[in-house]
């Protein structure tokens, strides 16, 4: 085996990773464990923070199969190391698996699909393999998820249930029978507990992981050099700030694990009943709960404690934990593939494809229905962290680092602090050895300078304005669980959105209906309640075709259906449990009209006939339910009119859909027409189908049916026309984020001409943009895919549209020049399936489409996470805002995803909006770029501070003085704290402006005012400390020196006398000291209010009261003792007395200094980019985002965008599917 391999787990998953195997090392451990010696236990902190390095130092590489430890390396743009102990699972204790074929099947890679009949498998395997010499599995564990060795892909691999590769017949043949108790056993073994456990770390393994942070150690070890260095004072209060820090933090943590693990431990154990082989139904606990086990679902419900399939029965689950819908779902049996008259074949099972099917872990069931005597069985598929539930409850737990330019900047800061530093450190130590400085002084001074660059307040500073912005949003109704994000809203550029519910209102109002009589549209009715239509097909469907049921004598369902069944205002009754045992038949649900709808029976001659004449009672019984599908967009039912021997079929989806499925003499020849214009007024088009079934098809036939039998040959019946209209802020609210140039993309679930209109009626696209429609063809017949382009206002539906008819497109747009088209807006609209056909074989022309990129309709809820990334591969910065439903996985990976619903899906989110509209979006990027410019300001404002105070130091070092530790406390307390939070609270502007923030701290105009500024202070202190030394009255400082000459200072002096000889030690009074010292307070509060910058992003610093006045005191605090000295406040800051003349001369300075400081802030502003581009032949260079770099290229390129007529095609050959030319159609 190559020692230098390196291997791949979870390829092509989000969470692949690279996997390195290593052996622990004796000699090298020795040779560590005498660094740590040596170096005071520093070289272990190092390896705890680098666990790359801790491995390489300790072990040698091996190879992956044999190895102690592996290290592992994410593949994505962060490259984050991790380390794991290989363990050992043994089986030899257990009894199942003597004949040692099991180990072999596990060891040798069939642990990763289920071992489905092992009494015959061990014979065969004991043959095939080689017999391991014990019964031990190799395994480790990362983040809660066990990977096993798998001998036959020679790497490690998690174990897999019955959700990959498992066939839908093997489920039936193979598992539905349940697991013996030796089996069951034996894969608990293996799968260990089913439980998502979210252990809540103790208080002291929280504060030890939280005190052994690098931040924390830099204070620890700043607190030890200033206690040696008899800074007593300051040293306390950052211990007292730390501690604050500390504790804060520590609640924070702790508070949201025991959130989460609240939310996961209310259900975590239940009794629950499953099947054995022999048919006995054994009660454990939910922990005990395999993959293969069946288990029996209650009649009055339960909480999933895994992820299971149904196969008997239906079930009414709600699953607003996951989906963030609130609406209940029906759930039916697997359709049997052995048993269908059409069977699936092959058809591998899947939880995605079957979510119909599926049972979740973590949702509840509400009802059950069921055959009389029969259970309701599902068998459980995954468990643990595998599940849904517990795949979310990981993402929490290890959520993927937040990858922003501000904070690589930000460390890339710190390091050019410890750069200066280390000059300093140089500085101390030379000019300390040629002054014959003591050895020990020299340590703790040359320590010391780096303390003063890097601020230990720094980080605190930097959350300030981030914990300020998280408490405005949660005024407005936004609440926040990853706070970091706040400032990366405040980039956003393009935000997607969906549609129902989001920008329209949630609920579908029924406009009318429009039925088909003889092939031909019949004129539109409101009214579908009447007399007329009370027996016809067309209400029987809108009456039966739905997935409605009654929880608790409330009807309940998806809100569409509620709003069809509601307008025809018939009764739905569910039969009890009795009577379904009454009649030995699946529970029906039963549909009638109202009484007075019924038509009146004719009244009798005589009275004794009356009883003869009652109306006929008609309702109709729902036999078998196909549940609505997104993938098929459409839903069906077989139902029974009371009375009648032969059963109807009713079908309502998506009427491109419909129509295909009906035998095409029955779909009226203007279909295509009828639909667009409903469809372009931006009304949700539905269509409905049925047809009358075989009268051989009984009861029991029907629940074994597959829905291909039923969903075809179908007369097309009509069309059922729903309003959805916008909600009243979302036109003003996409105006808003127009004017600040940031793009908006719709992504819905509903029909493209929908989409559009609704796009167009908000505002979304103007007037006079054009419309590109890319219908993508995936390959077909030996035919590579192609992309169709035609124009949205000429579009018409066809439902194999391969070509675009000429005369389809208008005129005008055909002989349209390319000027036209170049200089008009254009917005380019798909569906998921060519998106998804794009994304596979036209990869270079996704970026183009994202760029103009605008409507996307029919999207799958992946696709609507691939569509973020693919517009996050172009540079944008993307905002996502949904109503939780089916946006989880775009609201997680948008930069800033924002959940209208307040359910348990919005942990999925990184903010939540508390009332439903999307007016929380502008609200959400004024915040996040107010709290961006804050952390800006602070950051420049903290490094300001920092290279003001190392030059004083590095000032005073030069005469061996230093400041004093009560000067060091005045200004970092009273000046620096005060200041930074203070000038956090800028509340965020009124308005979104177009301009945006810069991202990140390297950027030209942010580095040319922090290097003006500073070069300015070092400029007005040097001027200051030199300039005071010619001075005629300057000598150097002793205790009975009198600068002032004023009799009454002489008693003042004397109160040093005392104390003479540690003065003259430390060398703090001293007339630069006194002089640096002024200056350099005045500094600090100079530079604040120089950076404190207000429009266009936050509002102006003068409305930022706490800040105003907190400055107003400090200047008139150092005004009063600079100007009329104090004796006790310059005795406890030793501070020295000179005469008037020079407190005036300082205070020159200090306006000079505060005008020149403030007049180059505002030019940087205003001219410094202009100039810099200038300078530095900006103009000429290409623009880093690419999707402007793209922007500019497109402009000059002929052949886009797409003319009419023309199609795209993909390269034949496979390996060059990226590449396309486009070919115009005669």
């Amino acid at each position: 085996m190559d020692k230098e391999e390196r291997k791949t787990i979870n390829q092509g998953q989000e969470d692949e990773m690279e996997i390195y195997g290593y052996n622990l090392s004796r000699w090298k451990l020795a040779i560590v464990s005498f660094g740590v010696v040596c170096t005071g236990g520093f070289l272990l902190l190092l390896l705890y923070w680098m666990p790359e390095w801790r491995v390489k130092a300790t072990c040698i590489r091996a190879a992956v199969k044999d190895c102690e430890v592996v290290l592992l390396r994410t593949t994505d743009e962060f490259k984050m190391w991790f380390c794991a102990k290989i363990r050992f699972l043994s089986l030899e204790s257990h009894p199942y698996s003597n004949s040692k074929s099991t180990v072999d099947k596990v060891s040798n890679g069939h642990a990763v699909h289920l071992i489905e009949n092992p009494a015959e498998e061990n014979r065969h395997e004991a043959s095939k393999y080689p017999q391991p010499s014990s019964q031990q599995i190799r395994y480790f564990t990362h983040h809660s998820v066990k990977y096993f060795w798998n001998d036959t892909i020679h790497n490690f691999d998690f174990l897999k249930g019955l959700d990959e590769g498992v066939s839908c017949t093997s489920i039936y043949e193979k598992h539905s029978a349940g697991l013996t108790k030796g089996m069951h056993a034996y894969r608990r073994l293996l799968y260990g507990v089913n439980e998502i456990t979210v252990k809540v770390p103790s208080v002291l393994k929280l504060l030890i992981k939280e005190v052994l942070n690098p931040f924390y150690i830099f204070q620890l070890f700043s607190v030890i050099l200033w206690s040696t260095d008899e800074y007593y004072y300051y040293a306390l209060a950052i211990v007292v700030m730390s501690i604050v820090s500390i504790v804060s933090s520590l609640y924070s943590i702790r508070k949201q694990y025991v959130m989460l693990h609240d939310m996961v431990a209310a259900h975590s154990t239940v009794r629950v009943s499953v099947c054995r082989v022999n048919e006995e139904i054994e009660e454990i606990f939910s922990t005990d709960l395999v993959p293969g086990d069946v288990m029996v679902i209650p009649l009055n419900g339960t909480v999933m404690p895994c992820d299971a399939v149904l196969i008997n029965g239906t079930c009414i689950v709600n699953e607003s934990m996951l989906t963030g819908e609130s609406v209940p779902v029906t759930k039916t049996n697997l359709p049997n593939p052995s048993v269908d008259v059409k069977g699936t074949g092959e058809e591998l099972y899947s939880p995605e494809t079957h979510k119909r099917h599926t049972l979740f872990c973590g949702t509840t069931v509400i009802q059950t229905r069921f055959y009389t005597g029969e259970l309701v069985k599902a068998i459980v598929v995954r468990t643990g962290f595998s599940t849904s539930k517990g795949q979310l409850v990981r993402s929490i737990l290890y959520p993927k680092p937040t990858d922003f330019k501000l904070y690589r900047d930000a460390y890339l800061f710190l390091l050019c602090l410890v750069a200066v530093a280390g000059i300093g450190f140089i500085y101390t130590i030379i000019n300390s050895i040629l002054n014959e400085v003591d050895v020990g002084v020299i340590i703790i001074e040359s320590l010391d300078i780096i303390t003063i660059t890097v601020p230990p307040a720094l980080p605190a500073a930097m959350t300030a304005g981030i914990v300020y912005a998280q408490r405005r949003l949660k005024k407005v109704g936004i609440f926040c669980i990853s706070p970091q994000r706040i400032n990366i809203c405040g980039q956003l550029n393009l935000v997607c959105f969906d549609k129902t519910g989001t920008l329209t209102e949630d609920g579908l109002d029924l406009w009318g209906i429009q039925r088909v009589e003889n092939t031909r549209f019949l004129l539109p009715e409101e009214n579908v309640c009447n007399e007329m239509l009370v027996k016809s097909q067309f209400v029987a469907c809108m009456a039966t075709c739905h997935s409605l049921t009654k929880i608790e004598g409330v009807l309940s369902g998806d809100p569409l259906d509620l709003k069809m069944f509601e307008a025809i205002g018939w009764v739905l009754e569910e039969a009890t449990e009795e009577e379904t045992a009454l009649h030995n038949r699946i529970m029906p649900t039963v549909v009638r009209p109202p009484k007075q709808l019924l038509p009146e029976s004719t009244p009798a001659e005589n009275e004794e006939m009356e009883l003869f004449e009652l109306p006929a009672i008609y309702e109709i019984g729902i036999v078998r339910q196909f549940p609505f599908s997104s993938a098929l967009q459409r839903m069906s039912v077989v139902a029974r009119v009371l009375g009648d021997k032969k059963m109807d079929a009713y079908m309502k989806g998506a009427p491109e859909v419909i129509a295909n499925l009906c035998k095409p003499e029955t779909v009226p020849v203007d279909f295509e027409e009828v639909l667009e214009d409903y469809t372009k007024q931006g009304f949700r088009v539905i269509a409905l189908a049925h047809r009358k079934l075989e009268s051989k098809l009984t009861w029991h036939k029907v629940q074994n049916i597959s829905r291909d039998t039923i969903e075809n040959n179908m007369d097309f019946m009509g069309l059922i026309i729903m309003q959805n209209k916008l909600k009243q802020e979302t036109p003003a609210v996409l105006e808003d984020l127009h004017k600040a140039n940031i793009r908006t993309v719709m992504v819905t679930g509903d029909n493209m001409l929908t989409a559009v209109s609704v796009a167009r009626d908000c505002g979304m696209i103007l007037p006079q943009d054009k419309v590109i429609i890319a219908e993508a063809l995936p390959p077909k017949d030996g035919k590579v895919a192609k992309i169709n382009w035609h124009y949205a206002d000429s579009l018409t539906q066809c439902s194999n549209s391969s070509a675009i008819e000429s005369e389809a497109l208008p005129i005008k747009l055909v002989h349209d020049s390319l000027e036209d088209l170049q200089f008009a807006r254009y917005h380019f609209a798909m569906n998921g399936k060519s998106f998804s056909v794009i994304l596979e074989h036209f990869q270079d022309l996704v970026p183009k489409l994202m760029l103009h990129g605008t409507v996307f309709a029919r999207m799958a809820p992946d696709q609507k996470t691939q569509l973020v990334e693919a517009l996050q591969n172009v540079d944008y910065f993307v905002g996502m805002c949904g109503d939780g439903a089916n946006d989880c996985g775009a609201l997680k990976r948008a930069h800033g995803g924002i959940s209208l619903s307040e359910l348990e899906a919005s942990v999925a989110s990184p903010f939540t909006s508390k009332t439903p509209s999307i007016s929380c979006v502008p609200n959400l990027i004024r915040e996040g770029r107010a709290a961006l410019m804050t952390s800006f300001c602070v950051f420049k404002f903290m490094a300001l501070y920092s290279i003001i105070q190392y030059f004083s130091v590095t000032l005073l070092y030069s005469i061996l003085s230093n400041l004093g530790d009560f000067q060091f406390l005045f200004i970092d307390l009273a000046i620096i704290l005060v200041v930074v939070f203070t000038m956090s609270l800028n509340p965020a502007w009124k308005e979104l402006v177009a301009q945006r923030p810069p991202s990140g701290l390297i950027s030209g105009a942010l580095l040319f005012s922090v290097l003006s500024q500073i070069i300015i202070c070092i400029g007005f202190q040097s001027l200051g400390f030199f300039w005071v030394k010619r001075q005629p009255w300057y000598e150097v400082w002793h205790p009975y020196s009198d600068a002032c000459n004023i009799s009454r200072n002489l008693h003042w002096n004397s109160s040093y006398l005392y104390n003479e000889t540690e003065q003259d030690a430390r060398n703090i009074q001293n007339y630069e000291n006194t002089t640096v010292f002024f200056i350099s307070s005045f500094q600090y509060l100079i530079v604040a209010i120089a950076f404190s910058k207000g429009k266009p992003f936050r509002q102006p610093c003068y409305k930022n009261y706490f800040f105003v006045l907190s400055v107003i005191i400090l200047y008139v605090f150092i005004l009063f003792i600079m100007l009329h000295p104090v004796a006790s406040i310059d005795q406890v800051l030793q501070i020295v007395c000179v005469p008037y003349q020079w407190r005036i001369t300082m205070l020159i300075i200090v306006l000079v200094n505060a005008l020149v400081s403030i007049m180059m802030e505002e030019s940087v502003d205003r001219w410094g980019k202009c100039c810099l581009s200038w300078a530095l032949g900006c103009g000429k260079k290409m623009p880093k985002a690419k999707y402007m770099y793209l922007a500019q290229e497109l402009l000059v390129d002929p052949e886009w965008p797409p003319k009419p007529q023309t199609t795209t095609e993909a390269k034949a050959l496979g390996k060059e599917n990226g590449s396309c030319q486009i070919i115009t159609l005669t």
